[in-house]
């Protein structure tokens, strides 16, 4: 019988980190996207650690319970990645497995590339690894999207941040259900965009009901957490998407790099992100940029937020490769 989860606060590069953990053995860490939380990986504590490991979810930088610097330009990719490296370490351990979620599979796939000492697999779920492109990314979107795009629409300071505060009940409702393999809106999935002079809730209007995978405890859980940092609930993880064009700047060095530790990739067949512009090419050309791929999974009927629509089959993919790795040495 594994231990509960346990929660408590671990520094790493000046920013203080929440985390929460549960087991013992080889580390797992748990990468949470937007706009979630270590709540977000609720049902993959008990089944992983039963299975042998020391589970570690953080709120990264900026999220929930962890500290949120001010500054937008501290959110970048190579602030981020540091982050996973020095947890990795201030956990005692040389090496993890890294899973990441949304915004934390692009953190988990990068930190793959640029630490393979420290990263020993890596499982990216909804998000493909993305080769740096021959543009910035929010220009290339642009172009293909318009204005309306809703990475566009989070750039402007203190506009989503306000509209998501103004009731993180109703945020947390429309964003979960809708993007969800639930909602009409992902059949089929496409990009989300805000109308012009409209706000992301014209797009993603608060359901009538919560999907069967989601309840009213689970949404005052995320609003519970979010709760710390008062306005400015959100603005941590909007922050992220306003270094997308700096991360693109930033990893120059890198181009061209592949990702050359094992590697697992799970996503639902109607998720939003398979729908952006490209992504089709992404995932055609995935065995190229991650030649060491243990599995590709995709998920009927699922949706964007993988590990919590269907945790079941999410839980046994991880544990089997896992497995594979243990199997390996």
């Amino acid at each position: 019988m594994a231990s509960a989860v346990e929660h408590r606060f671990v520094e790493v590069n000046g920013v203080r980190l929440h985390i929460a953990e549960q087991g013992q053995g080889p580390l797992v860490l748990l990468l949470h996207g937007f706009p979630e939380c270590w709540y977000s990986w609720r049902h993959q504590f008990g089944p992983l650690a039963e299975a042998g490991y020391r589970v570690v979810a953080p709120d990264q930088r900026g999220y929930a319970r962890s500290e949120q610097p001010d500054d937008i330009a501290a959110y970048s990719m190579l602030h981020l990645t540091g982050d996973v490296v020095a947890l990795i370490h201030a956990l005692g351990e040389s090496s993890a497995v890294v899973v990441g979620h949304d915004w934390g599979a692009p953190v988990a796939w990068t930190t793959a590339m640029l630490r393979p000492d420290v990263v020993r697999g890596v499982a990216g779920l909804s998000v493909p690894p993305m080769p740096r492109g021959p543009v910035p990314p929010l220009s290339a979107m642009r172009s293909l999207l318009g204005d309306g795009f809703y990475q566009q629409y989070f750039q402007e300071p203190g506009v989503a941040d306000a509209e998501l505060v103004r009731d993180p009940a109703a945020t947390f409702r429309a964003l979960l259900t809708g993007a969800s393999g639930d909602s009409p809106l992902t059949d089929p999935p496409r990009p989300w965009v805000v109308p012009e002079g409209g706000t992301l809730m014209d797009t993603l209007p608060e359901p009538k009901q919560l999907p069967g995978w989601l309840d009213e405890g689970d949404i005052d859980t995320f609003v519970r957490e979010y709760a710390h940092h008062g306005e400015r609930a959100f603005t941590g993880g909007l922050n992220w998407y306003r270094n997308l064009d700096r991360n693109w700047e930033l990893l120059a060095p890198f181009q061209g790099r592949g990702i050359d530790v094992p590697a697992l990739y799970v996503a639902g067949d109607r998720d939003l992100v398979r729908a952006f512009p490209g992504a089709d090419k992404l995932l055609s050309s995935l065995e190229r940029t991650v030649p060491r791929l243990h599995r590709s999974l995709t998920l009927p009927g699922c949706g964007h937020w993988t590990q919590q629509e269907r945790p079941e089959e999410v839980n046994s993919a991880l544990v089997e490769f896992l497995g594979e790795l243990d199997a390996r040495g």
